[in-house]
């Protein structure tokens, strides 16, 4: 079956999370992906465990489930930038690519002849993405960036957390998450615009404008205001009643989203005359007297189990679910049926690796799993052969050289 990105060509300069996210969301619509590493030590990633995956003798291998999560449909080829012969050997894959992604500092790859004005004249086709701290330009833009600075500078942390608590970070990277995505999205628009145009372009993604965009409706809330939206823990700063709340075993979110299904959820805790007190009638009026309403919520929530108040809530179309743990988001029959976990055969393991699948759920062209997460270097040796031709004498000689 025809893949959507069939006969694209990513040349992956990228490591941890951000830059591999993108590539794994191309490389699983059906790009090939070269995938660039250190021949020392390869992705950062590799080795940021426990936990690990297990070869056949029950021994941890230099893949953690970090590395795991983000580099599947990807070719390990290592090659040293730092080399001349490196340079020369990336500028080749880059001839017969059609996308480069890196994310190194500002300026990091100009010293190798590899930054974007370099690469732009010698292969004018090319689609140069770019994932940094804080973008090409501007008085940070020399800064190194990690999702941990992106989230608390663009207010992402100042803006989780309990009310009156310290700001939060999310549980996971989200902004290289976030920055993954965009990415993709800048790399697929940049292809279409070169059918119109026939060059590439340089694609600029910065974290900390990830986050300011991520954070849309309360950025909106200051612009249009002028005032800072207040921290609200599981809450939300606009809508009530609309967080987590604790239950007899555990805990629930409720998102009542409108007036009618606030009538709904008042009857069905037994008290329909909230819906008309004037307090609690409207949203807006739920959003000023929220400190009033939420007690009086919690208080009757914990008197049931979250499964009794997510089933009758559901009965009655009104969103509600389950706070769950990954292992139970795992054991869901929704998220089983959807596809979400997914097995492939590698080569150090005589179990299929369990991965997370991808949410893209396309008619026509549907996602493939075609690579595993590769072993370091796997590829080196057919890339540089079967693609550029290299012999093998000259194969042996760039590792004698330490250049692969």
């Amino acid at each position: 079956m025809t893949s959507s990105l069939n006969g694209i060509r990513v040349l992956d300069l990228s490591r941890i999370l951000a830059g591999p996210v993108c590539t794994q969301i191309l490389g699983d619509l059906g790009a090939d992906i070269i995938k660039i590493e250190r021949p020392d030590a390869g992705d950062d990633t590799r080795t940021w465990g426990p936990p690990f995956l297990k070869d056949k003798n029950g021994n941890d291998t230099h893949e953690s489930a970090y590395y795991l999560s983000c580099n599947r449909n990807k070719k390990s080829v290592t090659i040293d930038i730092t080399k001349p012969e490196g340079q020369k050997l990336v500028h080749a894959l880059a001839a017969q690519s059609d996308v480069l992604i890196h994310n190194f500092k500002v300026g990091g790859l100009d010293k190798y002849g590899l930054g974007f004005e370099a690469m732009h004249a010698a292969h004018p086709h090319l689609i140069y993405t770019a994932i940094s701290g804080f973008g090409q330009n501007g008085p940070l833009s020399s800064e190194p960036g990690y999702d941990l600075m992106a989230q608390a500078m663009g207010g992402l942390m100042g803006h989780t957390g309990e009310a009156g608590g310290e700001p939060m970070k999310a549980g996971v990277a989200l902004v290289d998450v976030m920055s993954g995505l965009y990415a993709a999205i800048g790399i697929l628009a940049a292809i279409n615009a070169r059918t119109q145009t026939g060059k590439g372009q340089m694609v600029d993604l910065a974290l900390l404008d990830v986050t300011l965009a991520s954070m849309t409706n309360l950025a909106q809330f200051y612009l249009t205001s002028g005032v800072a939206p207040k921290r609200y823990g599981n809450a939300h700063s606009t809508i009530v009643p609309y967080q987590a709340f604790k239950t007899k075993d555990g805990y629930m979110a409720v998102a009542v989203g409108n007036d009618s299904q606030f009538q709904k959820f008042a009857a069905h805790l037994g008290k329909a005359e909230w819906a008309a007190d004037a307090r609690f009638a409207k949203n807006e009026n739920r959003v000023r007297n929220r400190e009033a309403l939420i007690p009086m919520i919690a208080d009757l929530l914990k008197t049931k189990t979250t499964s009794v108040w997510v089933d009758g809530l559901r009965d009655i179309d009104v969103p509600a679910g389950a706070v769950n743990s990954i292992d139970q988001v795992f054991a869901m029959e929704q998220v089983q049926a959807r596809g979400m976990e997914i097995k492939m055969a590698h080569p150090h393991s005589s179990a299929p690796v369990k991965l997370v699948g991808s949410p893209l759920k396309m008619s026509d062209t549907p996602v493939s799993y075609r690579l595993p997460p590769p072993v370091m270097g796997a590829h080196t040796d057919d890339v540089l052969g079967g693609l550029l031709g290299l012999s093998a004498s000259q194969i042996a000689d760039l590792k004698a050289g330490k250049v692969i």
